[in-house]
């Protein structure tokens, strides 16, 4: 069969890598790719959301199955143009996909059916907002409603923070569109986790738990990025903080959407608080988390194809997925400056030297003049899996320092977190 997948980065290069290995697929096109993609699949200058211009290239090359890796396609309703026109494709609509493009419905929603978050308000007006935030005090978090490229949530320690945070969502308009509207909501204390689910709608099943790294420096310090790591599983979830993240939080959001109108067929992503009082939502993504994709497809053991195919025929049910034991770990290595602005087109050396047994995920990256160069702000995933999490952990900081480029930038803790929980 031949498979599409749309979208360019990191997330995207971990499942070509994992598709690929499933016997029934005889081609892949991605679009539009990068260098490390380029490897594994035909690279096609489309973009993630000319949905146009997919759609067109899908039919012209009797694509069988269509994967999306992004937000922004999803929310844009690619999943609803394709199957319109009977094009087998992976993700949810565009109706659904709203989870993650409304950070206020998404509220609204656990509001309704009492799925547990932290309390909130949602504002339009700045100066409403500001009023607010003067009355409730800090900390506090202000997150853009919109789409922002995981860099619309603001964690803010004092009011005077979070007034600046409103100042620059909704007055400087730093995340455009996105912050029209913003959210400000109580500040929750605990360890994050990402559980993410395959659901058909109606039967809900969890993957392995992960912890991603959002700040970009050691120790949770600095802005929020994309990600700069992740590892699974996730000490933090244990047995019965997964129980409760999957009775209290997946399976009644998915009968939510459904009683909603939004029925949810994908991945389903719960960004969590592992809080004193049980796990609590701190978002939604419509789709695999980046960079929780690449250590969690690592451990995936079954046919990536056979769960798609099984849950678009609402079959998840009968759908076999097994997992590996032990554990993989995602380094993330960025440009110099990010996430605020940095240089592109900075030659990357050593990538032909990396243990063959160690993975690679390209995310920023293009090919210039025969060589592999920076594209963007997260340029490359280093992932490896081991026995456990600090054999893999040590395994993936090893393989990176054959890897350079100028300006690299990468954090010395992931996984630290799991190490010092296992200590205890």
């Amino acid at each position: 069969m031949k498979v599409l997948v749309v979208g360019g980065g990191g997330r995207e290069h971990a499942l070509v890598w994992k598709l690929s290995q499933s016997p029934r697929v005889k081609e892949i096109y991605c679009a539009p790719g990068n260098a490390g993609i380029a490897s594994l699949a035909r690279c096609v200058p489309v973009a993630a959301e000319d949905i146009p211009g997919l759609l067109a290239f899908a039919r012209q090359e009797k694509v069988d199955l269509t994967v999306v890796g992004p937000e922004g396609p999803l929310t844009m309703g690619i999943v609803d143009s394709f199957s319109e026109a009977g094009l087998a494709i992976f993700g949810p609509t565009a109706r659904a996909a709203a989870i993650e493009g409304s950070k206020v419905l998404a509220k609204e929603i656990m509001a309704k059916y009492h799925i547990p978050t932290a309390r909130f308000a949602s504002f339009t007006d700045a100066r409403e907002a500001a009023a607010y935030i003067r009355e409730k005090g800090a900390p506090c978090v202000v997150k853009a409603d919109g789409l922002a490229a995981g860099k619309g949530v603001i964690v803010c320690e004092t009011v005077a923070e979070a007034l600046k945070a409103v100042e620059t969502i909704m007055v400087q308009k730093a995340f455009g569109a996105a912050g029209a509207r913003v959210v400000v909501e109580e500040y929750l204390t605990g360890e994050e986790a990402s559980i993410l689910a395959f659901t058909d709608g109606e039967r809900v099943i969890p993957m392995v738990p992960a912890q991603d790294h959002k700040q970009v420096y050691d120790g949770d310090r600095g802005p929020n990025t994309g990600g700069m790591g992740a590892y699974a599983p996730a000490p933090v979830c244990t047995p019965e903080v997964q129980r409760a993240a999957l009775e209290k939080i997946l399976i009644p959001t998915v009968r939510a959407m459904a009683a909603e109108g939004r029925p949810y067929r994908g991945v389903l992503y719960a960004g969590l608080m592992i809080t004193p009082d049980g796990p609590k939502v701190l978002e939604f993504n419509a789709r695999f988390g980046d960079p929780e994709a690449q250590p969690v497809l690592m451990l995936l053991e079954s046919d990536l194809v056979e769960i798609m195919e099984g849950l678009l025929a609402g079959r998840l049910s009968e759908t076999d997925i097994r997992w590996r034991p032990g554990a993989a770990v995602c380094v993330v290595l960025a440009s110099g400056g990010y996430p605020g602005s940095y240089e592109k087109g900075k030659i990357i050396s050593g990538l032909d030297t990396v243990p063959p047994d160690v993975a690679v995920f390209h995310a920023g990256t293009a090919l210039k003049d025969g060589q592999v160069v920076t594209s963007g702000g997260r340029v490359l995933g280093v992932t490896a899996m081991a026995p456990d999490i600090p054999a893999a952990i040590e395994k993936a900081y090893a393989a990176l320092e054959h890897i350079h480029f100028a300006g690299m930038h990468y954090r010395r803790d992931i996984g630290r977190k799991a190490l010092n929980r296992n200590k205890n």
